[in-house]
């Protein structure tokens, strides 16, 4: 009995269990507070939490490309960066060109997976390292959106890309409220948030469920031993920044979703968003562990503490930032910490 309880308590620390329990038991304390604090501010109510998702549809996206290149020990902060030149290029495409919405988001994909493969052939064949390449990524694609235009350019001749942005998908009537009138309020997304889910499903399956995905744990985990087990991992490198590339760039698409616009400044620090979100979620910055659920709840614990800090009304929104900064740092601590219970164990 005593062997099976140590079996699970080992099994408990070298998986990614515990540090996806602690972030559940985070957002849910957070939540739960909101609720009993500002219940009278409406805080309980189905579209509060919907409108977390469709805030942050874009970040639920770079966050999960983000998480697969986390696991093989990389990173990718050339992100918001992407966004704000997707964006901008969207922008431009639509307005002063007057290109077709669906030719300009498929010009932007494409431009994506291509700008994520040439990252990833310069991280993954010609051995750079990861956070220099991308830096340069991020300096290049700021200053590509700064040529393309220095003014802020609204989308307003596009009515199809406007009303899919607008679009309101109504969601059941007993998740709704009956407001003063004694009229039933709906709670409703927009299509951003499909997307989000669908590409979270995805990334997920693959991740838990391909080669693919297992052989990305296997490098974040030991890229020696993944080579000694006959993983092609310069390969298997070179496709996640591919994917990432291209998941940058369809988080970009579901950023101009939401604001329909294209400017210099946007998504400026987003990068450092999807990676805190990774972190908090239970990816380690040293690769091997990491799940796109765990991520999820990372940004619904940033979306939290923005809705917090929203429904106070008195507090700055720089509060957003001291508080996220603080719990991961929180996370970041906890990682150390099971890495030294992780290496304890197989001694």
């Amino acid at each position: 009995m005593s062997k099976t309880l140590t079996a699970n308590k080992k099994k408990l620390v070298d998986g990614s269990n515990f540090l996806l329990l602690v972030t559940i038991c985070l957002f849910v304390f957070m939540y739960v507070m909101g609720i009993i604090i500002f219940h009278e501010k409406g805080f309980h109510r189905t579209q509060i939490f919907l409108n977390m998702f469709m805030d942050n549809a874009g970040l639920l996206i770079a966050a999960a490309g983000m998480t697969m290149v986390m696991i093989t020990g990389g990173i990718d902060i050339s992100v918001g960066s992407v966004i704000g030149l997707v964006c901008m290029v969207l922008s431009f495409s639509m307005e002063r060109m007057g290109m077709s919405w669906v030719v300009a988001v498929l010009v932007s994909l494409l431009f994506g997976l291509i700008f994520g493969a040439f990252q990833g052939w310069l991280i993954s064949y010609m051995e750079l390292q990861p956070f220099i390449i991308t830096l340069a990524g991020l300096f290049g694609c700021r200053g590509l959106t700064a040529i393309i235009s220095s003014e802020q350019i609204a989308i307003t001749k596009s009515e199809t890309f406007l009303a899919i942005a607008k679009m309101d998908i109504n969601l059941p009537g007993f998740l709704g409220y009956y407001n003063r009138h004694d009229v039933l309020i709906a709670p409703f997304i927009h299509p951003n948030v499909i997307i989000a889910i669908i590409t979270v499903i995805v990334i997920g399956y693959v991740l838990k469920y391909t080669r693919f995905g297992r052989n990305l744990y296997a490098i974040g985990g030991n890229e020696q031993s993944a080579l000694l087990m006959g993983i092609n991992v310069k390969r298997t490198k070179f496709i996640a920044y591919m994917v990432e590339g291209f998941l940058a760039s369809l988080a970009g698409v579901v950023f101009c979703l939401n604001t329909t616009a294209g400017f210099v400044e946007q998504a400026r620090g987003f990068e450092m968003e999807a990676i805190s979100s990774a972190v908090i979620g239970g990816t380690m910055l040293t690769g091997g562990v990491g799940s796109v659920i765990g991520t999820v709840f990372g940004v619904l614990i940033k979306a939290t503490i923005e809705t917090l800090i929203r429904s106070q009304g008195t507090l700055s929104s720089w509060w957003n930032k001291i508080v996220l900064s603080i719990i991961l740092c929180f996370f970041i601590v906890l990682q150390s910490v099971f890495a030294m219970m992780k290496n304890k164990n197989k001694k």
